[in-house]
């Protein structure tokens, strides 16, 4: 047993008298802002970060190594 046109409209009219079409209209828009908000940020992750650039003649910065136990005994 499914919703029927008639009960989707007795449903939507009852939506509309509790909150009123102000109301509704702003429950709406505020909804809209999230979605376009949402797109937005999954838009923005989809671009790669920009690589370091590396200044002529400047050297790489090299690892230093992590201590151990050995090395922090001497």
């Amino acid at each position: 047993m499914g919703l029927s046109w008639q009960h989707l409209l007795l449903l939507a009219l009852v939506v509309l008298l509790l909150f009123g079409k102000g109301r509704f209209s702003e429950m709406m828009g505020d909804v809209a802002k999230g979605i376009k908000n949402f797109k937005k940020g999954m838009s923005e992750d989809d671009t790669p970060p920009p690589a370091p650039r590396q200044i002529e003649g400047q050297r790489t910065p090299e690892a230093t190594p992590t201590p151990t136990a050995e090395t922090e005994i001497r």
